[in-house]
């Protein structure tokens, strides 16, 4: 008899998830509670895979034996509650992928600066000529492209939520790039969502490799505390080693197996603190897949950045607009209001995740001539800043705040998007707020 499958959440990752299942013989079912987009729907028809949306029919679903959960959706759930109190195993579509794929994997995870070193190492790679694929967290599902592509190779961005989900994955490189607070209103406290971050080492063994940042200070307490097997390789732009990645004067030096790449900070593309340690934990990762040094430089050097990310949009009568929208936490917006030189006008809020924001606030007082409220409730951001920062709107739509921007503006200052916050009360995700951010921008 077929297994039985369900999905909960019908989006990149649970469709994904229902059409690996499918070409695996499983009797498959998805089920979301809010409205399925119309493109999911149509992949789901044309792999004549069943499904439903507004609700969650109990009968269909905790008849499953097993469930694969979007990463998005809560443990706390009713649905979930009743799956795990009736035995269903509940995993994530990375853990099932893996069951089907025996492709070397290269994994990210961290507070910030993940996506962008996914995307460093995935040019990297795909320019040393590599047959590769990109996934998790951006891109196309991983699960889709195991049902349906062959890659040797696969960059997989993780977040927290798609670790939880995870008991037998293996990576075999593993990249932690920081630890900085972070969804707190999921985790039981801090300690809960450092958990989360290192069970990307589970299941490494001693030929694996363990990539991490040695200036990170939760990161450093966490290692004496823990037993970690796979071989450790870190970076900093602090202290030297004979192994891993450092900053020496204005140069980087990456060394592995008696293997030295050296390249000036000045020649990398990415520029700023932030970016120096993306480009060194890719150039670590490269370093150990044997890619020659001139295609890691060249990569390097070329590297055009990630939309989202400290995007310049335009410059509108010699004032910048910069979208951040993917700083969907404090130590993100932090990087950027450290990055942007001018004065700033900076467009802040949104769905607030236990932030503390007083990490924010020197740079605050020294760049920031007023504050856009992007968000249903900006009590905390007002609280944070108000005595700071003499104005302060609120505004309701990213329409409404570039007008508003440019208005409060005068030539020679930026217009920073970095909301250091979720996107779910007035978005559907941060990249639907980028675009209605760079949208209206193009209309000014």
């Amino acid at each position: 008899m077929s297994k039985r499958i369900v999905i909960i959440g019908a989006g990149e990752s649970g469709v994904g998830s229902a059409i690996l299942a499918q070409k695996n013989g499983a009797d498959v079912f998805v089920s979301d509670f809010g409205e399925i987009k119309p493109k999911y729907k149509q992949k789901l028809d044309d792999n004549k895979i069943s499904w439903e949306e507004k609700k969650h029919t109990n009968e269909l679903i905790l008849n499953a034996d097993e469930i694969i959960k979007s990463p998005g959706i809560p443990e706390k759930v009713a649905i979930v509650k009743y799956a795990f109190e009736k035995g269903i195993p509940v995993i994530s579509e990375i853990e099932y992928a893996s069951r089907y794929s025996d492709a070397f994997k290269i994994c990210i995870t961290g507070s910030n600066g993940k996506t962008t070193t996914t995307m460093l190492i995935y040019h990297i790679l795909k320019n040393a000529g590599l047959n590769v694929g990109l996934a998790g967290n951006v891109g196309q599902s991983w699960a889709q492209q195991v049902a349906e592509e062959n890659y040797d190779y696969y960059v997989i961005e993780l977040s927290s939520f798609q670790l939880d989900g995870m008991y037998n994955f293996r990576a075999d490189i593993a990249i932690l790039m920081n630890i900085t607070p972070d969804h707190l209103d999921r985790y039981n406290g801090m300690q809960g969502y450092i958990d989360s971050k290192f069970r990307i080492l589970q299941n490494q063994t001693k030929e694996d490799v363990f990539i991490y940042c040695a200036d990170d200070e939760v990161t450093k307490t966490e290692l004496k505390k823990r037993e970690i097997i796979a071989k450790k390789l870190p970076f900093s732009l602090r202290e030297n080693f004979i192994e891993g990645a450092y900053k020496e004067n204005e140069t980087i030096k990456i060394k592995y197996q008696s293997n030295e790449l050296t390249m000036s900070i000045n020649n990398l593309a990415l520029k700023g603190q932030h970016n120096t340690y993306n480009s060194m934990a890719a150039g670590i990762a490269s370093q150990v897949l044997k890619i020659r040094k001139d295609d890691i430089r060249e990569s390097l050097s070329n590297f055009q950045g990630v939309e989202h990310r400290l995007e310049h949009v335009l410059k509108v009568h010699g004032i910048e607009f910069v979208n951040d929208s993917k700083a969907t936490n404090v130590n993100s917006t932090w990087y950027a209001l450290e990055s942007v030189a001018n004065d700033l006008i900076w467009i802040v809020g949104g769905t607030d995740k236990g932030n503390d924001y007083s990490i924010l606030v020197e740079l605050v007082k020294k760049k920031v001539k007023a504050i856009i409220c992007l968000g249903k409730d900006n009590k905390k951001i007002h609280k944070a800043f108000g005595e700071f920062v003499e104005t302060i709107v609120d505004v309701e739509s990213a329409s409404e705040a570039v007008k508003t921007a440019y208005y409060l503006a005068r030539k020679g200052d930026s217009v920073l998007l970095s909301p250091a916050c979720a996107s779910f009360d007035l978005f559907d995700n941060y990249e639907d707020r980028g675009n209605q951010f760079k949208r209206a921008v193009r209309e000014l």
